[in-house]
């Protein structure tokens, strides 16, 4: 009897990445939606280079467990940090039980926020003006 696992595979299929739709050992490999969700997220950002990108992401199964994975995966999905990086960060972040810490700088795409030092005087515009 022939028992496939898809991990031993990736190293390989890493190098021919348009090949891991036809992978043998992919076939019937349970993974949660949000993999597939990433996948698709991942080529439409950078076309071919996505799946290379996806592998990575695969990858990440064969030091941690599946278990630490997939949350991150969909936690990365949620902050719309899409990529490699931000999957591993949140992962070791995970296993470590301490925030991630993201570099927004690899993350162009993503809208930039001003947080201002907030002035009390600011306020006044709430209060009434016959209490004032």
């Amino acid at each position: 009897m022939f028992v496939s696992n898809p991990l031993h595979d990736l190293a390989m299929i890493e190098t021919k990445p348009n090949a891991l739709d036809q992978a043998a050992a992919r076939q019937g490999w349970d993974l949660p939606e949000a993999f597939q969700h990433l996948r698709h997220l991942l080529e439409a950002r950078m076309g071919n280079r996505g799946n290379c990108e996806f592998i990575q992401v695969l990858r990440l199964m064969e030091a941690m467990p599946k278990d630490d994975v997939a949350p991150a995966v969909t936690q990365a999905i949620r902050l719309g940090a899409i990529g490699f990086d931000a999957v591993k960060l949140i992962a070791l972040a995970r296993l470590e039980r301490r925030p991630p810490r993201l570099d927004l700088a690899a993350y162009p795409h993503l809208p930039r926020t001003i947080v201002r030092t907030t002035v009390a005087a600011a306020y006044t515009v709430l209060v009434p003006a016959a209490a004032a």
